[in-house]
């Protein structure tokens, strides 16, 4: 349906609300702006909603409806502002800021979202766009950059940051094989990034990131020798798939990775000592 009319009033307290064009509208951000009461507040935004000024997006936001919409079955204007004010404390990381960074071109149908929440539905569908939420806790939060979409401030991680995420856990970058291009991607296209990796790895102290960042460069970039050893030694106790999700039935002892048959067969690599799993 189209917008309905709306009193003076009214008018004047909804053009006031958006004025900054915020990425989603509260109650709370309402009575700040209107001085109201957050309960007031919630109820001239539900009627709004059902005059189709606003859309619900869930329980206490919504977002405009541009003047020019035909109907309120519309798409986010900007889904990292509105990850960003629904999801705080947050940064886009994963495969949505390797596209950013120019890391890959594999087309990813969702918006990958770090934050420190942990929410029932880690993969809401708001407005036709899918976010993906992975919770990370607060010391993770480093290696970050501020991009500005309109008036909202976003926070994403940097090239380097965001290929530790994805040796954290590949699924992040869509699979190993993902993840091994975009590694050849950092170390081709941004050499300065690459230097941060040891740095970042050593501050999250996730194990399995030096076993899988060690095994690819050994595999697929053996110039990066003084990256390598630094992987050799920062190796901790125990064994990590190379990927999860894969089935995993070799062991790579030397990086104390366990690697599926077909892997082993592709890399072929006799500097990586193997031991059938069973």
């Amino acid at each position: 349906m189209k917008p309905v009319g709306l009193s003076a009033s009214s008018r004047s307290q909804l053009s006031r609300l958006l004025r900054d064009n915020p990425p989603i509208v509260t109650p709370g951000g309402a009575a700040a702006v209107l001085d109201l009461t957050q309960a007031i507040a919630a109820r001239k935004l539900a009627a709004w909603a059902r005059a189709g000024w606003l859309v619900r997006l869930r329980r206490g936001a919504y977002v405009p409806v541009p003047i020019e919409s035909e109907s309120p079955d519309i798409a986010l204007d900007d889904p990292w502002a509105v990850a960003a004010a629904m999801f705080e404390p947050c940064y886009i990381g994963g495969w949505s800021a390797a596209e950013h960074w120019g890391l890959t071109e594999q087309i990813f149908g969702s918006l990958c979202v770090m934050t420190t929440k942990r929410p029932r539905d880690r993969k809401p569908v708001l407005r036709k766009t899918r976010f993906e939420l992975h919770t990370v806790p607060t010391t993770h939060f480093i290696g970050l950059k501020t991009v500005w979409r309109g008036g909202t401030r976003v926070r994403l991680s940097d090239p380097a940051r965001t290929l530790i995420d994805m040796l954290a856990d590949p699924a992040l970058g869509g699979g190993i094989r993902h993840v091994a291009e975009m590694l050849a991607s950092l170390l081709h296209d941004h050499p300065k990034e690459a230097a941060k990796l040891d740095d970042y790895a050593a501050k999250l102290g996730i194990g399995a990131v030096y076993k899988r960042l060690g095994y690819l460069l050994q595999r697929d970039h053996r110039d990066q020798s003084a990256l390598i050893a630094v992987c050799l030694a920062n190796l901790s106790a125990g064994y990590a798939k190379l990927d999860p999700g894969l089935p995993s039935d070799r062991l790579v002892t030397a990086w104390r990775v366990w690697v599926s048959a077909s892997e082993m067969r592709e890399a072929n690599r006799p500097s990586l000592s193997v031991r059938r799993g069973g």
